[in-house]
């Protein structure tokens, strides 16, 4: 099913390539996690979700409704890192540990200078693109977004709709990709070896690279389920994100020897 890619010198992780198909063991494996840590998975999923819903109310309150599709789209940037947690929950389970919610909770401290080091630099991405999105917006519209519906009307029925989502999807899909190769698996890799920022961040780019085509469609679930879960107010973010999390867990091991 697998073979190990030697990517770096001696001593260091090496890469297997996986077949295609296997995104969907992936789930399957979160799911059975998500079941066994039932608890706490679903604790701290809702707490992601009850975060987004004051992110959300401070936007409308501030006036900042017009960064509620940057923030959103960018969402994915930072979900490796809101993980942390769930990763932990599936390394415990794999070794026979109890799980705790204070120590899931506190899992970042097992390594906490590269993990920290990896959430500053896709905060600064996630920034970067909010940035760029409200320049796209400016260069494409001349009208003011005083009110959501005038947000709404420039978005979706003015002439410039078209050609301002082709180029936002562009620009937004290049820094995607760039995100999604440094997080794919380097954040489990540092939690589980105690690793450093750049080697982490150099094995999970050689993840994507090796197995461009399963990690291509591991990409599309994780967009496709993410979507699901944003479209009933948030709601499906409490399942989704703890599969996902442990399904990511799942995808780290089985790659990174």
């Amino acid at each position: 099913m697998s073979d190990a890619v030697p990517v770096f010198g001696p001593g260091l992780p090496q890469v297997r390539r996986v077949a295609v198909d296997r995104p969907w063991h992936w789930l399957a494996a979160g799911w059975n996690d998500l079941r066994q840590a039932l608890p706490t998975s679903l604790v701290y999923g809702i707490v992601l979700v009850i975060l987004s819903y004051a992110l959300t109310t401070a936007l409308f309150v501030f006036d900042l409704f017009y960064l509620i599709l940057p923030i959103t789209g960018g969402f994915m940037m930072l979900a490796p890192l809101l993980a942390v947690g769930l990763y932990d929950v599936s390394r415990r389970l794999a070794a026979g540990e109890r799980v705790r919610l204070f120590g899931v909770l506190t899992a970042w401290r097992r390594n906490a200078l590269p993990i920290g080091a990896m959430g500053a630099l896709l905060l600064i991405l996630h920034l970067f693109w909010i940035r760029l999105a409200m320049l796209l917006y400016t260069l494409f519209f001349t009208s003011g977004t005083s009110t959501l519906p005038d947000l709404l009307e420039n978005m979706l029925f003015s002439p410039q709709s078209l050609p301002f989502l082709i180029v936002g999807t562009a620009l937004g899909g290049v820094l995607a990709l760039a995100v999604f190769a440094i997080s794919a698996v380097s954040i489990p890799m540092m939690l589980d070896r105690d690793s450093g920022l750049f080697i982490a961040v150099a094995t999970s780019v050689a993840v994507v690279r090796v197995n461009a085509r399963p990690m291509a469609l591991w990409a599309a679930l994780i967009v496709a389920f993410t979507g699901f879960g944003l479209v009933p107010f948030f709601l499906g973010l409490a399942v989704v994100l703890p599969l996902i999390g442990h399904a990511t867990w799942h995808a780290y091991k089985e790659m990174v020897v």
